[in-house]
């Protein structure tokens, strides 16, 4: 495979594609195999789409000229966007975490793009695909290329930070996110650590949050830049946080009122700022574009519906980024509260037990209508007169026929696989 080759042809397409029914006009295609398909199939229809060339792995898909056979599709995808990494050699951020990845990401694009050309991550495409795809969509025009690596097995995020070979990078905690990959907390810590051994390797910069214990054992020989809740120290000090439900805070003295619900999200905004100080943005620009900045994507969103007010979080769930949700939900002035909980997935061996202390964080709060749905919530089922357990959504809906729901306040947080978003046409 002559990467150099491959990369002049590249630097004539306006993008990369590995799905032809998004295929644009002039964009390199790469037939990717995947477990319950072979996209080498569709090598003529992505030429016939306009795509003006084609990266396929097997000979007998083979069109003409345009079509550049390689001996593996994925490997050729990721050695690209290394190469054009280096190519570019523009300063990257990476960022990784249990929980706030993306909203942190998002974040950190609003406020450097005041300031700076910046490209991120598109969705969560964080991934061994997602990475390169990312990598490829940086331009010489790109001041600042900002990355979000997911991971859900140890040597991942060391394997998406030699693709990327990041200059900064941020983790935003470490929680209980897919253990069944890492074998448990401890593996997460050490797979997402991974990432301060690259940074430490190579000499480059992490951004701290000072509050967070692992992080700071973590990081204590590596070039740092900080910020923490109440501290004096820090590079950032932030203060004065707030949240009901909408998070509020001041740092250097100066208040910002942001459309994030939940003390969760604080670090989130702090890291923002604290990379856009970092930066040299103004003040008055940073406090501009995290006040502007709307969650969409059923990550933390705002909706009224009738008279209730629901706050949507159902993009993904797992056992840490599930309880501070609760937590900050219960802290909420209406005293007409109701909770809609979706199973949370790949937990491994310790599933059951994980959903088992979510219920029972609950028992005690009587004032509050819980609804859990799912098959790992309905095998932990207990007997109360606020609880209610459903084995699938199906019958979680049918059920909502006979309920009518005035002036309440309701969080549904589950997993994607859960889909909880549908509940919002049950809800008048």
């Amino acid at each position: 495979m002559d990467i150099h080759y491959i990369h002049s042809l590249f630097l004539k397409c306006n993008s990369v594609s590995i799905d032809t029914r998004k295929i644009e006009l002039n964009s390199l295609f790469v037939a990717i195999k995947g477990d319950h398909f072979d996209a080498n199939i569709f090598t003529k229809e992505a030429l016939e789409k306009g795509a003006s060339y084609v990266l396929i792995d097997n000979e007998s898909y083979y069109v003409d000229e345009r079509t550049i056979l390689v001996d593996d599709s994925l490997v050729a995808l990721q050695e690209l966007a290394k190469f054009h990494r280096d190519y570019l050699k523009i300063p990257i951020i990476a960022i990784t975490g249990s929980n706030g990845k993306t909203t942190t990401k998002e974040l950190i694009n609003v406020v450097l793009s005041k300031k700076f050309k910046t490209k991120a991550t598109i969705g969560n495409l964080n991934n061994h695909i997602g990475v390169p795809l990312t990598l490829l969509s940086f331009t010489s025009e790109t001041e600042i290329g900002i990355v979000e690596m997911g991971a859900n097995h140890k040597k991942e995020i060391e394997f998406l930070c030699d693709l990327a070979q990041p200059d900064y990078g941020y983790i935003t905690n470490f929680g209980k996110a897919h253990l069944e990959g890492f074998g448990g907390v401890e593996g997460v810590i050490e797979g997402k650590s991974e990432m301060y051994e690259y940074i430490s390797k190579n000499k480059k910069l992490v951004f701290i949050n000072l509050c967070d214990a692992i992080q700071v054992e973590k990081t204590k020989f590596l070039h740092s830049f900080t910020f923490g809740l109440d501290k004096p120290e820090a590079n950032v000090n932030i203060t004065d946080i707030s949240a009901n439900p909408f998070v509020h805070l001041r740092y250097n003295g100066n208040p910002v009122q942001s459309n994030l619900i939940g003390f969760y999200n604080a670090n989130n905004v702090s890291a923002a700022i604290t990379i856009g100080e970092y930066f040299n943005v103004s003040t008055s620009e940073i406090k501009e574009a995290i006040e502007k900045y709307v969650p969409e994507n059923n990550r933390s969103q705002i909706i009224s519906k009738g008279t209730n007010q629901i706050i949507l979080d159902a993009y993904n769930a797992n056992p840490s980024s599930m309880k501070v949700a609760i937590d900050n939900f219960l802290q909420l002035h209406n005293p007409r509260k109701i909770l809609i909980l979706g199973d949370m997935f790949e937990l491994g061996e310790v599933s059951k037990q994980e959903h088992k202390l979510i219920i029972a964080s609950l028992e005690q709060v009587n004032t509050v209508k819980c609804y859990f749905i799912g098959s790992i919530f309905y095998e932990n089922k207990v007997e109360r007169e606020n609880f209610s357990f459903f084995e699938n959504f199906e019958s979680f809906s049918g059920s909502l026929f006979h309920n009518t729901f005035l002036n309440n306040s309701i969080l549904i947080k589950g997993s994607r696989g859960m889909a909880l978003e549908r509940t919002l046409q049950y809800i008048t």
